[in-house]
């Protein structure tokens, strides 16, 4: 399995998961030309794209479907129904495009197997999901309010995995948005810290575990480095520095990993 990242953060959120030549696409948030750039740079073909799935309705993991979906009509979208009615109603998509999953109930989408889990977050019924392909599963979880025992129970199963590393809570608690923002982005149905992710990790990390992707970093209330150097620390407590840690770029194509 091949994991690459063609943008995480609030300017745009698209993620691919490739088995062979077939591409799964999570989230489609990166305007289509740029996405094209980006996905050309990641060795993603997207004419073997063989579906869309999507975690919630943002803009930030939307804004490029509209017109992906005029130049690839036959690319399947797939989510739940709640984030399929808000998206079409907020971008040019009709329902009638989307095939609808229940949460909890694992599809088939080409030859992966995607298993949507609910989230908390401030959106209509918002997933993470695991994928799985040959034996190798793939967690993906980003705008997360908590880091609920049931979001660890799934990571625990994953060879390779994208977990939300929002904000530096000393970066929060200094800047200059509105009180009211803050609260909503340390609350329960808002963002994971990066202090939040790396307990996690540190309670639910299985030794499968080979691949950690840090994802959705805030522009202004976070750095790649502290996001990195919590994470780092807290994977040297457990003995762990056999995982690859990656911090996913906001706007740009990651490193990505490819499962030999």
């Amino acid at each position: 399995m091949t994991i690459v990242s063609l943008g995480s953060g609030s300017c745009g959120n698209s993620y691919c998961v490739g088995d062979g030549d077939s591409w799964l696409m999570i989230d489609c948030g990166v305007r289509y030309k740029e996405l094209c750039r980006r996905a050309s740079q990641a060795g993603v073909d997207l004419a073997h794209l063989v579906g869309i799935v999507f975690t919630h309705d943002h803009s930030d993991h939307t804004m490029g479907i509209e017109v992906f979906h005029k130049h690839f009509p036959d690319v399947p979208l797939f989510a739940n129904y709640m984030t399929a009615e808000a998206i079409a109603a907020s971008v040019g998509v009709d329902i009638s495009e989307f095939f609808t999953f229940e949460n909890g109930q694992s599809f088939n989408v080409g030859r992966f197997a995607v298993e949507p889990f609910s989230i908390p977050h401030d959106v209509p019924d918002p997933v993470a999901f695991l994928v799985r392909a040959n034996g190798f599963t793939y967690f993906h979880a980003t705008d997360v309010g908590t880091p609920l025992d049931f979001i660890g129970t799934k990571l625990r199963e994953a060879d390779a995995a994208t977990l939300e590393s929002d904000y530096d809570c000393g970066l929060l608690a200094s800047s200059e948005r509105p009180e009211s923002l803050k609260r909503r982005i340390r609350g329960p149905r808002g963002h994971l810290s990066n202090d939040d992710a790396a307990d996690l990790v540190r309670r639910f990390a299985s030794p499968r575990l080979r691949y950690l992707a840090l994802g959705h970093l805030s522009g202004e209330c976070n750095e790649p480095h502290l996001a990195e150097n919590t994470m780092r620390d807290m994977l040297r407590s457990m003995s762990r520095t056999d995982i690859e840690l990656e911090v996913l770029p906001r706007e740009g194509v990651s490193k990505g990993f490819r499962n030999a």
